[in-house]
């Protein structure tokens, strides 16, 4: 259990955390909660960079590092709709499309085939983490600056929500873009694993 692979876990268990703290309705809660999801975000910037320059590169961190993002965005994006911050339908469809390329990636795993997430794949889930953070940051200042009696239009619940849709929704066709690239890309090594 080398370093980068403590990493992954660690962005695992700061997954749910993430959750509890965004859940509570406390504005001092949901600067924790966006330190938090930044913190797991940042650990899948460094371990990666770290795995490469240190040749720790292990099957266990191929397979666990995006599943330990698909974990961390799924809850964030859950969190969200469950808040109403965002369409229900947009996430489902997201962690639909998670779910769909885990699967096949563990089923290639346990026939000894480890599948590479994509680099489309990759800048996906940047795009993705960036896109919470930002939804996150605007969220804490509006918990901020509501109850100081700023009323910007910027504030106005059903801009904000129209704003959010459409960033998640974003997120959603270039998931679904990414689900057809790993069926169409691995669909040999597929067809082979499916026998």
């Amino acid at each position: 259990m080398n370093l980068p692979n403590k990493l992954t876990l660690a962005r695992i268990m700061l997954a749910p955390v993430f959750m509890v703290f965004f859940l509570i309705k406390d504005v001092y809660f949901g600067y924790l909660a966006t330190f938090v999801f930044c913190l797991a975000a940042l650990t899948d910037l460094y371990d990666g960079h770290l795995a490469k320059k240190t040749g720790v590169v292990t099957g266990f961190g191929k397979f666990m590092d995006p599943l330990a993002d698909k974990i961390l965005t799924s809850i964030a994006l859950v969190s969200f709709a469950a808040s109403g911050y965002v369409e229900t339908w947009i996430v489902l469809v997201i962690i639909v499309r998670e779910f769909l390329v885990t699967g096949l990636r563990s089923l290639a795993a346990y026939r000894g085939f480890v599948i590479m997430p994509s680099v489309l794949a990759q800048r996906k889930t940047a795009l993705e983490m960036v896109a919470i953070i930002v939804i996150l940051l605007y969220i804490n200042l509006k918990a901020t600056l509501l109850p100081l009696g700023y009323s910007w239009k910027i504030l106005d619940q059903v801009l904000s929500s129209r704003v959010f849709n459409v960033t998640i929704f974003v997120v959603m066709v270039l998931s679904a873009a990414t689900g057809i690239d790993y069926l169409v890309k691995n669909a040999p090594l597929l067809k082979g694993i499916l026998k």
